[in-house]
């Protein structure tokens, strides 16, 4: 039987930049700790480890925004394959089961994988055949495609698959008990009734016909889950297979899509995939390392619609892959390193005019909830890093236009902080910015657990006043710009300048991290206080600035990022692992956070001057491309070695900050943008 040709080259002939073979693949452990992703660029997206186990509730190969760029759920669970060669059968599928039992072991067929852009590309042997799979999204859709190959072989295979299905919260798991399905198979769709009256997913095959099951396969073990203290239990439905015959060089498509009149142009689909990829390549400037332009491309990751009722192509980036939603603190960090590092300015203007859309009492969002609920506010750092991104896209852009359509906004935060805001946010004498109250987190280290604030830095912070006094010199020169007075500005900003001193710490020669809180000055060394080295304006005397890297550098770094907490420090703890309350007691309490890499060595080369040197520290975060959360750059790590990679295998402001700085090194252009 013939399908037709594809238009698709095979990835083993374009040298993937992300490539894991048998060996890996063949060994249960590391082929779990390897994870592959795409997205939709509306918050959809599937995931899964290389090797076929699902090993969390937030794998599947739909995971459909049904509220974009949230109201995420787990539709099209995954596919099974069964190939018949002659005599021999080859279970290609993978499970982990309640009692530990692998079965299938469909691993152990793969030859190797690889990622083609952003596609995951799986190659079996089987006996003399080789059989090729690869996984995409349609860009602005809920629509999965399942593509198999027939890369060669002596002879025809028979091919079966079938599919498996749930309908759940992203965040939860499915009980088998719970309710019936409907499931209707007419020809190549096959339709599956989610709530009654209503279809939700619908399976198309370019070849063969669906034969409709409705079999519950229970107590599939998530293994992530279980190690993360949480229920490890998922029940799915197997509602069809198809049965086919391959020729060497046939294809077989499964399209799985929440629109029942999905196209199935599949060559099509693939090339818009294909020249999507290649057009961010291009506004990249064509980065020559491939490590890069893998990153490039998880740049575009985190990117997703949020339309508003002002601007119906409103955009934001998520903070993570598999569960963060969009965060304000997350996206103003990761914004210029998503967008302008990588080519896209106009993208950067557009969030940030998104954003200042729910600016609120002076206040950016801390979060969008996932189900239909206002924004949160809970932040005091979100705001202030407003402002260091749009500078930083005034001097990648020269774009002033930006300045005038946003400062009614910009000016209505400063005066809101001024004279005060929620959860006693406010300017004091000193000149510096108070924030908090009891039992809520407002700065970047913000884990809590029920009541439980682990962090909870009420008082004066040191990034958030290295932020604060950044923002000041930011309006004064916003104002310049525009011929407008800023003496009020040059007055805080002065009086913010002077109170900086305060952090200084002579008997250790560092910044204390909070002034005027509860306990007094906290004097921890924390990595909070390289903001207030590598911002744009600096309070600190280049002495103080050189003696917070050097300290930091001596007690903090890592070659994967930053520790939360110098490890001499009262509550360090080195791993971050067990349930939720013990990982996030340890979340700001020594874990490494890939994301500080950018400041520490923005500070370290504003200090010294030495571009080898951070090109030096910028290596381990880019060879850590080809591990865990393949073709990205996790969230956190472990704070000893060997820095396990831990939380998100795919996190914004970690990818942005790697890429910021190799722009910020003249590597990624051909030339530096202007400073």
């Amino acid at each position: 039987m013939s399908n037709g040709t594809s238009m698709m080259k095979s990835a083993w002939e374009l040298d993937p930049a992300v490539r894991v073979d048998r060996a890996i693949l063949h060994e249960l452990a590391s082929n779990l700790r390897c994870e592959w992703l795409v997205t939709n660029g509306i918050g959809g997206f599937a995931c899964g480890t290389v090797g076929g186990i699902d090993t969390r509730r937030y794998h599947g190969l739909l995971v459909a925004a049904l509220e974009p760029p949230l109201g995420r759920a787990v539709l099209f669970a995954k596919v099974e394959e069964l190939v018949t060669i002659g005599h021999q059968r080859f279970e290609l599928a993978a499970n982990q089961w309640r009692d530990g039992t692998v079965a299938p072991r469909g691993f152990i067929w793969l030859e190797s994988f690889g990622l083609e852009g952003t596609v995951p590309v799986w190659r079996y042997v089987l006996a003399d055949a080789v059989l090729e799979k690869r996984v995409w999204m349609e860009h602005g859709a809920n629509t999965t495609f399942v593509h198999y190959t027939l890369v060669s072989g002596s002879r025809p295979i028979a091919l079966s698959l079938a599919a498996f299905v749930n309908d759940r919260d992203y965040h939860a798991m499915t009980r088998a008990g719970d309710r019936s399905m409907g499931v209707c198979a007419q020809g190549n769709a096959l339709a599956v009734e989610m709530f009654e009256g209503v279809t939700r997913l619908t399976l198309h095959t370019t070849a063969g016909a669906w034969e409709a099951e409705h079999v519950w396969y229970r107590d599939v073990h998530l293994r992530e889950e279980s190690l993360r203290g949480f229920d490890a239990l998922d029940d799915r439905l197997r509602v069809g297979h198809v049965d086919l015959e391959l020729a060497p060089g046939d294809v077989v498509t499964i399209i799985a899509s929440v629109d029942a009149a999905v196209s199935v142009d599949v060559d099509a689909a693939s090339e818009r995939q294909r020249a999507r990829e290649a057009e961010l390549w291009r506004k990249a400037g064509s980065p020559v390392d491939l490590r890069v332009r893998q990153l490039v491309l998880a740049a575009d990751q985190f990117v997703v619609r949020r339309a508003t009722t002002a601007n119906p192509h409103g955009t934001s980036i998520l903070a993570g892959y598999p569960w963060f939603g969009d965060w304000g603190r997350d996206t103003m960090i990761a914004l210029p390193g998503l967008t302008l590092s990588t080519g896209r300015p106009e993208l950067c203007r557009t969030i940030l005019e998104t954003f200042a859309e729910f600016v609120d009492e002076g206040m950016l969002p801390n979060r969008f909830p996932d189900v239909l609920a206002p924004p949160e506010y809970n932040t005091v750092d979100a705001t202030l890093w407003y402002f260091e991104a749009i500078r930083q896209y005034v001097v990648a852009t020269t774009d002033t236009d930006v300045v005038t359509r946003l400062m009614p906004v910009l000016e209505e935060i400063v005066s809101r902080h001024i004279a005060g805001t929620r959860y006693g946010i406010h300017v004091d004498a000193d000149g510096l910015l108070f924030a908090g109250e009891a039992g809520v987190q407002l700065t970047w280290m913000d884990a809590k657990v029920g009541d439980w604030v682990v962090t909870p830095r009420i008082g004066k912070a040191i990034e958030v006043n290295a932020l604060w006094y950044n923002a000041l010199e930011i309006m004064i020169a916003f104002r310049n710009q525009q011929g407008r007075d800023a003496m009020d500005l040059r007055r805080a900003a002065a009086v913010a300048r002077r109170g900086m001193q305060r952090f200084w710490n002579p008997a250790r020669g560092y910044c204390f991290d909070v002034l005027d809180g509860p306990d007094g000055p906290e004097s921890a060394l924390r990595p909070n206080q390289l903001l207030a080295v590598s911002l744009h304006h600096s309070a600190l005397s280049i002495d103080q600035q050189r003696s917070v890297v050097d300290a930091c550098w001596r007690n903090l770094y890592t070659p994967m990022g930053l520790r939360s907490l110098a490890p001499e420090a009262s509550g360090y703890q080195a791993r971050y692992e067990g349930d939720l309350r013990q990982r996030d007691r340890a979340y700001h309490q020594g874990t490494v956070w890939s994301w500080l890499i950018g400041p520490f060595v923005e500070a370290h080369l504003r200090c010294y001057g030495d571009r080898e040197q951070a090109r030096r520290l910028l290596k381990p975060l880019l060879a850590h491309v080809g591990d865990a959360g393949l073709g990205s750059v996790s969230e956190i790590f472990d704070g000893e070695a060997p820095f396990t990679p831990r939380g998100c295998f795919a996190q914004a402001w970690g990818v942005a900050e790697v890429l910021r700085m190799y722009e910020r090194l003249a590597e990624l252009r051909s030339t530096p943008r202007h400073e």
